[in-house]
């Protein structure tokens, strides 16, 4: 199993006060009905529009209908710009109940970050959303549909991934061949070594019942950019029923991603999920129930 080590300082997150409070655990039982985690590295330009995006919508929402509750959890994943106080800008505005900031000694990855949001969040179901907004928001209600066709869930455990697999042949027609190649490349290896049946892994949009959210990342090791294909990895080992469902998405400037040393260094991981697992070096083994 995994290591899970957090750092005194990331126990905890301060309030809209400025006061600390301990963080709570994916192993409590839920008291949101939605959590997002935003896996945030300096995003201090792409974040605001993306927040007020999802702000808007969750809270509009939640008038349309008194028992909806929800929480944004920002995971600022050692930034070294001003991610942080902006984020800190929403939970002042919105209050630390809706809106909390976790601040990361160190950079751990996406993969981390996002593991980290996710065992401190409250939410029935919890949503992974990019940080830059190339998703619509409100296609969460895609996603919720096609978590509930999912029902009756094995052990209330159920997956909805967005998909821009639709989008294929128009974002081929804009890349450069090179590029194309190498997308193709990611797919067969995906395909080959470790995931089947999922033609998008990589859609930061990503819907999961709590119960699903604890046991994949409690089991979860690779923190880089290849960490969705071995969450969906332990999620097919776990038998867990997965939709894939189609969502509005946009390429947005800034990407952290660079093209040909990120999708190497995806490339290294897939082997090595594949490996490690096939040799015994990583194992998956069911733990505890939500409470």
């Amino acid at each position: 199993m995994p290591p899970y080590h957090q750092h005194e300082e990331e126990k905890f997150f301060l309030n809209a006060k400025g006061q600390k409070e301990i963080l709570p655990s994916i192993w409590d039982s839920p008291t949101k009905q939605l959590s997002v985690v935003v896996p945030s590295y300096n995003e201090e330009k792409r974040l605001p529009v993306m927040m007020d995006e999802a702000l808007n919508y969750l809270e509009k929402r939640q008038k349309q209908d008194s028992k909806f509750t929800y929480e944004v959890i920002v995971v600022d994943d050692g930034s070294q710009d001003q991610t942080s106080k902006v984020a800190f800008k929403y939970s002042q505005k919105y209050g630390s109940d809706k809106v909390r900031v976790i601040t990361l000694v160190q950079n751990r990855g996406k993969g981390g970050a996002v593991r980290m949001g996710v065992f401190s969040s409250r939410g029935e179901k919890i949503l992974m959303a990019d940080a830059d907004g190339a998703t619509k928001f409100p296609d969460v209600e895609k996603l919720e549909k096609g978590l509930s066709a999912l029902q009756p869930w094995p052990d209330q455990m159920a997956i909805a991934c967005g998909s821009r697999a639709h989008l294929e042949k128009e974002s081929i027609a804009q890349r450069s061949y090179f590029r194309t190649l190498l997308m193709y490349g990611f797919h067969f290896l995906v395909w080959f070594l470790c995931v089947k049946g999922i033609r998008d892994t990589q859609c930061g949009f990503k819907l999961l019942t709590r119960e699903a959210a604890a046991q994949t990342f409690s089991s979860l090791h690779i923190e880089r950019w290849a960490f969705d294909v071995e969450l969906l990895y332990i999620a097919q080992f776990l038998k867990i029923p997965i939709a894939e469902v189609a969502v509005n998405w946009t390429e947005i400037e800034g990407s952290k991603l660079v093209p040909f040393w990120s999708w190497l260094q995806m490339g290294k991981d897939l082997l090595f999920i594949r490996l490690r697992y096939l040799m015994g070096a990583w194992r998956i083994e069911p733990t505890r129930k939500v409470s």
